[in-house]
Parts: C-alpha cells; structure tokens; sequence
C-alpha cells in the first residue's frame, strides 16, 4: 500500500508520462492540488520536491511562478547528463579524462550510424558548419562552438537520439577545442580532417567515416595541452 505522498507522485507521473500534462503547463496551485488529492499541503510538497528531484517538474518562484511540467524527451537527457558530468567533474567525483574518452568511444558508431542515415538537411548543416570553419581564424571566438555544433551534428545525423544526446552532452562537458595547442598549422589540419568526414558521410561509406574520425581523435590526443 502507497503511503500518501507516493500516491500523489505516481498520480502526478502517470499523467505527465502520458502526456494528459503537456511540457511547459503549469500545475494547479498547491492549495488546489492538495484538495484534489485529498492530502495535506506538508504532503503534497514533499510529494512534489520528489518529482522534482527527478526532473519531471521545476518550481519557478515568484507571483508568476508555480510548478511547471519539465521537458520529457531525449533533449531534456542531454541537459540533465550535461548538468550531472559537470558537477561530477567539479567535485572530482570523476576524471576529465574518463569523460573525454568515453565520448571518443562513441563518436566513432556515431560516425558511421551517420553515414548511413544522413539527411539532406543533416549535409547542409555540416556544410555550412565547415565553410564557416574554413573562412575562421585561430583567434576566432566561435571556433569552440563550431567545432562542437559540428560533433553534435553527426550525432544528429546518427539517427540515434539517445547517442545523439550523449555525445552532444560530453562534447559540451570536456571541450576539446579549449585544451588544443591551437596553432595555425593545427587549426588547418583539424578542419581539413573534419572536410574527410563530411565527405565520407556524405558518400554514405562508413568504413571511410570511422577511419577519418580515428584519424582525427588520435591527431587531436597528440595535440592537447595540460588539461587544467
């Protein structure tokens, strides 16, 4: 048997889950809520820092606030693992090193899951992607973004939101373009190595996407700088 405060949780989950609550609508008011459950408000509110805590809504203060749905799709993973990594890092818990490489790990099935399922739509977002990195000096300020709007892609292009929503997530938590020993030479080579991977998933060959990513994970590797 539910204790009360459990009741109300699945009760609230059920109907987000389900989609009867929408993302972004707004609860009743609590003295509502409580009413409707039946429940205390001392009840109804560790019922719903519960769900909170488990990200299915968020409190916003204020005369205007109330307690909203969250988003409830594989976007809402990516931030939740964004957020996680991130505070997992800044207390030590785990090692930058761990999380870039995981990331590696799974940008190579990306790479070829890509090739395969690219869009059209998929190619012209790359494409501008690379023109723009071409054309872009070592000092510009939108490299870190291009380069991570360009790894994000691919994962996109994957087809696989779950593996889409990792890689985007892990490429935003280590950064890779902030730790290169960013020289001409390099800033060069890394976009004509992103130039290979763009065309082999634009010539849907995913044995040629996975060499020219290696290619490019291990040419990056020997390039980075002490990570701080």
């Amino acid at each position: 048997m539910l204790r009360p405060r459990e009741q109300v949780e699945e009760r609230i989950k059920a109907a987000i889950l389900s989609g009867e609550l929408k993302s972004g609508e707004m609860l009743p008011p609590e003295t509502e809520l409580a009413r409707q459950f039946n429940v205390s408000r001392t009840t109804l509110r560790e019922a719903l820092r519960v769900l909170t805590s488990q990200r299915l809504i968020s409190k916003v203060p204020g005369a205007r606030g109330g307690n909203f749905v969250q988003s409830v799709d594989h976007e809402s993973l990516g931030a939740v693992v964004i957020e996680t990594v991130g505070n997992l890092l800044a207390l030590g818990s785990i090692r930058f090193d761990e999380v870039a490489d995981v990331r590696r790990h799974l940008e190579v099935p990306s790479v070829r899951l890509a090739a395969r399922n690219r869009t059209d739509r998929d190619l012209e977002e790359l494409g501008s992607i690379v023109a723009h990195q071409r054309r872009a000096s070592i000092d510009d300020p939108d490299i870190p973004d291009l380069d991570r709007r360009f790894h994000s892609g691919i994962a996109r292009a994957s087809g696989n939101r779950v593996l889409a929503s990792f890689v985007s997530a892990l490429h935003h938590a280590t950064e890779p373009v902030h730790y290169l020993d960013l020289s001409p030479e390099v800033g060069r080579e890394t976009v004509k190595q992103h130039v290979r991977i763009l065309r082999a998933i634009t010539d849907q060959d995913p044995d040629e996407g996975e060499a020219a990513i290696v290619e490019h994970l291990v040419y990056l590797q020997k390039h980075l700088a002490a990570v701080v």
